[in-house]
């Protein structure tokens, strides 16, 4: 996997703009030297990575920033009072972002990076299982503040169908700051959740919550 997101986020560098293919031959050499794939993460200073590319650490600011703002990596932990900020990749973004360019790698690659896509698009009408009386409220659209609705917002910005269709069937339970536990109102939206769109629901807990949280989904009984 790690070979085929190299080439992945390689080649859509290659055939986006000049901007892009600089940016991702720095994000390259930082994967290639320093991230930690156990912990799924890089945390490396400034200072390092300006000695690393060649730069000065003001590039290095609006390069981190540039990434962000493509959605190509996620802030796991702000570096505050001196302490590196961790950040990692966003799989799914780069899957996205590199997709119309599979073939030009060969068909051997563009079967497999199919295969094993994140979040395949939904190949199934969405259909409402709901029982009458028992529809969840948009979280979005709700005046409480809990945890779950930024991550809410941010599906719905990012991902508004499977958002609508899906996501948006999901009720908050608690957040313990470890687990965020929802509920699915029927196990088909519970099991469709879970097998399509757990990224997308990792990304956004992230983004907005932090790092580490484990998902819980429960069918309400």
């Amino acid at each position: 996997m790690k070979y085929d997101l190299l080439t992945a986020l390689t080649v859509a560098g290659l055939h986006l703009d000049a901007r892009h293919q600089i940016s991702t031959a720095r994000l390259t050499l930082l994967i290639t030297a320093r991230y930690n794939w156990r912990l799924d993460e890089f945390c490396v200073g400034q200072r390092d990575l300006a000695r690393m590319w060649n730069v000065t650490e003001r590039t290095v600011k609006r390069e981190i920033k540039y990434w962000l703002e493509k959605r190509i990596v996620i802030c796991k932990r702000q570096g505050v009072r001196g302490k590196v900020g961790a950040y990692r990749l966003n799989y799914a973004e780069i899957y996205r972002l590199s997709a119309p360019y599979w073939q030009s790698v060969g068909p051997d690659f563009q079967e497999r990076m199919t295969e094993t896509h994140p979040v395949k698009e939904a190949k199934v009408v969405a259909v409402d299982f709901r029982n009458k009386g028992t529809t969840p409220q948009d979280p979005v659209a709700q005046k409480d503040t809990t945890t779950w609705r930024a991550a809410c917002q941010r599906m719905k910005d990012l991902h508004p169908e499977h958002y609508r269709n899906w996501i948006a069937l999901l009720s908050f339970g608690s957040d313990d700051q470890e687990t965020l536990a929802l509920t699915a109102h029927n196990t088909f939206v519970a099991h469709y959740i879970q097998t399509h769109l757990m990224p997308i629901l990792h990304e956004a807990v992230e983004a907005t919550l932090g790092p580490r949280r484990r998902i819980r989904i429960t069918v309400l009984t």
